[in-house]
């Protein structure tokens, strides 16, 4: 630790300084509080400005710093060159004390101290943003202390001034007693630090050779003025050659007699360690909302103090990779727009997520055609408001005149994604060719993380997608029970599997429930379980037994391939019976929780063998179930875990199950909760729950017909009563049509067994006919002369909606109408 001598007259303070190990300069350390008055004085400060710190604490900043000016352009007593804005040398000293700045912010001044000549100061301003008092902290250092005069460790500058090198790898030290000091009082100065997390900021002082400064976890915010450069022709030449080389990993250029060579190679790799900052923190998932955001906060205020994110409406749409170059007609979606100034500022005049096409004479088309950054020194007044134009009914001149702009191309595969604008406050120094390469580099970075989210979320729709065209979409509601599902993809970055639900419309009244577990993951899981769903689905409309639907899924597996191997668990609700027949294939058991005493109990059922297996026979069991039982069917995803017994999560589903809930979704989310917050899971998951309501016996009438002819007017004189009784007179007449049709057709087609009528009132009107024909009626195409062919004709045509299938003894043809609103 260089801890330098007590502040004298400008001439003593070169010697001494002189004498200084090389690279090595003192800091003074000031903090300002929010009434502009310094709260933190250090040593340094004393020595540097002459004030003792018990005078300095307490008064305001801007009597004990007060600026005198910068040194002109054409000033060649100046050791260092331009000291203009544009150099980058920054705002003068004086706005960030007096709270003109919010923003971290480095310069060059010359201040005017008691009792001495101006001293030639570089200084750092950071606010500082937390619940405590302080505003400001400055860090400033003497620029003598780089000017030895008296020894021959300078090296000539081609403007005649000496410049000590400060050869790479040195650091600038502080005048503290020591790093430990430091260390304990930075706690004191910045809130919510640890005396951890200062040995951590001054080690990096120490070690990278300029102010750092950590806003919170993550953010540091160095700021490094470029000292030390002649000339802007001269220097712009040098960053250029140091930043593509830096870029490229190759070493850095050694210009011999170039006395800023070693600052800018100090400067570089501050932007390089930027760089690598940044790419650590955009990409940290495949949201692309979220990498929209990471890459818009990554560069304010750092960097910049506004920036604006615009992609391709193909990209917010999460489709495929945009084709051609974009024109004028190319939409651009305003996705992000990230800044220091006051909240809402921006709100309002560019608002996120509107759409615009930009023109051809404006910077950005240039941008987003040529693929190359696009770099605005200051906007003029003419550009304002040219750019002001595509603005309708908003004036944006006011928040973008006189600011510096870089716009630079998300590009990714050659093909440009959108495009970031960048500006910076006026009082902030304009952006440079160095800048122009930095932001092109981060918007490289940028344009590869958001091309990977856009991928994943295209990936993600299409297996969506897929996986709902899969899964059907059931009605809450069926005759005489009630249904609600829930399905989740076992892996964030699979959400396509084999699991599936399901409920068929069976004649009756009756529903079929399903759930099945195709092995495996993925696409060939999912399309698999596609074709027994499919099976299922055609086989139930067929009204086969549950025992016998299972053996044909299984004899389908085995022509579909060795390989596919599934479980299902099929049930058939009877609501008239209140009787549930149910087979299983492998599948865990369901739960059925009854309503008269909240008891939840696994069913016994024969386990099976899953579908694929081949040569195993399947059982059927029939359980007598009561109105308000809840049926619960789900895939084993939702009760195994891994390293853990299965029973654990079948008495948890048990448990869960049986909880009261005010509705069926709420009944499915308490099993999801109770049974998904245990962690391991990885598999699918397919849950079904079924209220068994029943349906009243007063809701039921049946008839016995005989094979007369005249057994149809009968019939319709019975429905004709029954609906009256019911107070469904509305659909009376209609429904005595068609049932006057089918049993006709059943007396001419039947044989011995006595023709069975019934009508069902639930959501709807069914009406069935039963006999012992087992051919099945067809739509036909009767012309004007034909004698038969029209009532099947005429049923389809006033029926909400009619069905035919075999039962054991001949076959059931139904209609259903659509009843009043009751």
């Amino acid at each position: 630790m260089d801890r330098g001598t007590e502040r004298g007259a400008p001439s003593q303070r070169a010697a001494g300084d002189g004498a200084a190990a090389a690279g090595r300069i003192p800091l003074a350390v000031v903090v300002v509080d929010r009434d502009g008055l310094v709260s933190h004085w250090s040593r340094g400060a004393r020595r540097l400005f002459g004030t003792a710190r018990e005078e300095a604490v307490g008064r305001p900043v801007v009597d004990l710093l007060p600026v005198s000016g910068a040194l002109p352009e054409d000033d060649e007593s100046a050791p260092y060159g331009a000291y203009a804005a544009y150099d980058g040398l920054g705002p003068d000293l004086e706005s960030s004390l007096d709270g003109r700045l919010f923003y971290p912010a480095a310069g060059r001044a010359r201040l005017t101290a008691a009792d001495s000549d101006r001293i030639d100061v570089l200084w750092w301003a950071y606010p500082l943003v937390g619940p405590g008092a302080e505003r400001l902290l400055v860090l400033a250092a003497d620029a003598g202390a780089l000017r030895p005069e008296d020894t021959g460790a300078g090296v000539g500058a081609g403007d005649g001034a000496a410049v000590e090198r400060i050869a790479p790898g040195f650091a600038l030290h502080t005048d503290f007693p020591g790093a430990e000091d430091l260390a304990r009082r930075l706690p004191e100065i910045l809130p919510s630090m640890s005396v951890g997390e200062g040995a951590r900021i001054v080690a990096q002082v120490l070690e990278l050779g300029y102010p750092v400064l950590e806003f919170s976890q993550n953010d540091r915010v160095p700021v490094t003025p470029d000292w030390g450069v002649p000339r802007r022709a001269e220097r712009k030449a040098r960053q250029e050659r140091a930043a593509a080389a830096a870029l490229s990993g190759e070493p850095l250029p050694q210009d011999a007699g170039d006395e800023g060579e070693d600052l800018e190679y100090a400067a570089v790799r501050e932007r390089l360690e930027f760089l690598n900052e940044v790419s650590g923190r955009i990409g940290t998932s495949l949201d692309l909302s979220r990498t929209i955001i990471e890459v818009s906060r990554a560069v304010v205020p750092r960097f910049t103090d506004v920036a604006g994110t615009y992609l391709r409406e193909q990209v917010v749409a999460g489709e495929g990779f945009p084709d051609g170059v974009p024109d004028t007609t190319t939409m651009w979606h305003r996705v992000a727009v990230e800044h220091t100034d006051e909240p809402g500022r921006w709100d309002d005049v560019v608002p996120v997520g509107e759409a615009m096409p930009f023109p051809a004479h404006t910077p950005f088309f240039q941008c987003m055609t040529t693929g190359d950054p696009v770099l605005v020194p200051r906007i003029s007044e003419q550009m304002g408001h040219m750019i002001a134009a595509q603005f309708e009914k908003r004036d944006i001149r006011p928040l973008i005149t006189g600011r510096s702009m870089l716009v630079v191309p998300l590009k990714a595969r050659n093909v440009v994604l959108g495009f970031m604008i960048l500006l910076r406050h006026p009082e902030r120094v304009e952006f440079n060719d160095m800048d122009r390469v930095t932001g092109a580099e981060l918007a490289a970075r940028a344009g590869l993380v958001l091309d990977n989210a856009r991928m994943y979320t295209y990936q993600e729709s299409v297996a969506e997608t897929l996986q709902d065209s899969m899964l059907p979409h059931i009605a809450p509601r069926m005759s005489g029970c009630d249904i609600a599902t829930r399905y989740l993809p076992g892996t964030l970055l699979g959400r396509v599997g084999g699991d599936w639900f399901d409920s068929v419309k069976l004649p009756g009244s009756r529903t079929a429930l399903v759930v099945g577990d195709v092995m495996g993951h993925g696409l060939n899981s999912a399309a698999m379980m596609g074709q027994l769903r499919t099976a299922v689905q055609t086989m139930a409309a067929l009204d086969l037994p549950p025992a016998q639907l299972l053996r044909n899924l299984d004899d389908l597996a085995q022509r579909l391939g060795e390989h596919y191997l599934a479980t299902c668990l099929y049930a058939i609700y009877d609501p008239i019976a209140s009787e549930l027949e149910i087979a299983n294939a492998g599948h865990i058991p369901p739960v059925l929780v009854r309503a008269e005493d909240g008891r939840s109990d696994l069913l016994d059922l024969p386990t099976g063998a899953p579908i694929g297996v081949g040569g195993v026979p399947f059982e059927s069991v029939r359980v007598r179930v009561a109105p308000g039982d809840r049926l619960v069917m789900c895939t084993d995803g939702l009760v195994e875990v891994r390293g853990e017994d299965i029973g654990v999560g079948l008495a948890t589903l048990c448990e869960s199950a049986a909880h009261p809930a005010a509705s069926m979704d709420d009944a499915c989310d308490t099993i999801i909760r109770a049974l998904n917050t245990r962690g391991g899971r990885k598999d699918d998951v397919a849950l079904l729950m079924a209220r068994l309501n029943g349906i009243e016996p007063e809701d039921v009438a049946e008839w016995r017909i005989g094979h007369d002819p005249r057994e149809a007017g009968r019939a319709r004189a019975a429905v004709r009563e029954q609906l009256h009784t019911w107070g469904l007179g509305s659909v009376a007449d209609t429904a005595e049509l068609l049932v006057s049709e089918l049993v006709t057709n059943a007396v001419r087609h039947s044989h011995s067994r006595p023709i069975a009528l019934r009508l069902v009132r639930g959501e709807t009107l069914l009406c069935e006919v039963d006999d012992d024909d087992h051919t099945l009626p067809t739509l036909l195409s009767a012309g004007r002369l034909d004698e038969f062919g029209r009532g099947m004709r005429v049923v389809s045509t006033l029926a909400r909606e009619w069905g035919t299938s075999r039962t054991g003894s001949g076959k059931t043809v139904w209609f259903e109408l659509t009843l009043p609103h009751r």
